[in-house]
């Protein structure tokens, strides 16, 4: 009876599941659809089910594959800057929170408050001065302008810190005693160690940084410099809405992010699960 009761439980919590699920796609599978239908359907209709089914093509794709050059041009303007941001992030980022968890140094517990502290303000109140930095070092309308700031993240240094508190001092002090240098022991002992916590914070940071839309509107001025966000909301103006390179655009989006997440899946699970179980 008590199985019984279980699997009847079991049912139910599957039936929710999968109901939220369909829930929270439901908008992906609208872009997707709408992304088959051609342009002049959409301002008639909008992104709605009430259309007619048989005119889905593939059309708006080919047309961006074969004439919409400047969106692969904002596509790669995208892709390198994300890729960029995400392995400088993880290299400097876990090197500083690293550094604050397992060495004690003189005013170690302040530098960590002013992380906690810059973590806390709001980008938009560091907009103007980190603007007028970029003015300053002539890196406007560059990927150097768009990176810098991100390279060194308050919640990645966090992050790390927080993960590096549970690695074993142990092997630290054995390393030592085999002569190891304290750039050998992180490189070769430590950073494999935190290979969960750099595969949960690249889809975090690479997700932040592919989305981004604020700060490379501020930096960039150039139609080629332009990342997808900022290229794609160019579309839509008061005097024509390019439909056919923005919806299908859209979707297309998508793909780099899902790449980024299966591939490090497994690493992202484990790394915001850590410290849930002790023992």
């Amino acid at each position: 009876m008590k199985r019984s009761n279980n699997r009847t439980l079991l049912w139910f919590a599957n039936i929710g599941l999968a109901v939220i699920c369909l829930i929270a796609l439901f908008p992906v599978i609208m872009l997707l659809i709408s992304s088959l239908r051609p342009s002049s359907e959409l301002m008639r209709t909008g992104i709605s089910l009430a259309f007619d089914w048989s005119m889905l093509n593939l059309d708006n794709y080919l047309y961006i594959f074969t004439e919409a050059n400047i969106y692969w041009s904002w596509y790669m303007n995208s892709v390198v800057i994300s890729a960029i941001t995400i392995v400088l992030s993880l290299f400097f980022s876990a090197m500083v929170g690293y550094a604050l968890a397992v060495y004690d140094f003189k005013g170690r517990n302040l530098f960590f408050t002013f992380v906690v502290f810059i973590l806390m303000v709001p980008f938009e109140i560091l907009m103007l001065p980190l603007f007028q930095m970029m003015i300053r070092f002539q890196l406007v309308d560059s990927y150097v302008g768009v990176i810098l700031p991100m390279v060194v993240a308050p919640i990645a240094v966090f992050f790390f810190r927080q993960y590096a508190l549970g690695l074993p001092v142990q092997l630290m002090d054995a390393a030592r005693i085999d002569g190891s240098t304290e750039y050998g022991i992180y490189f070769k002992i430590m950073l494999p160690l935190m290979a969960p916590s750099l595969g949960a914070m690249a889809i975090l940071q690479g997700l932040g940084s592919w989305n981004n839309f604020l700060w490379p509107l501020i930096v960039l001025r150039s139609n080629d410099m332009f990342t997808l966000p900022i290229g794609l909301a160019t579309l839509l103006t008061p005097y024509g809405n390019n439909y056919d390179v923005l919806i299908a655009g859209s979707v297309m989006t998508v793909i780099p992010i899902v790449i980024l997440f299966i591939f490090f899946q497994r690493y992202f699970v484990a790394g915001l699960t850590v410290g849930g179980v002790k023992g």
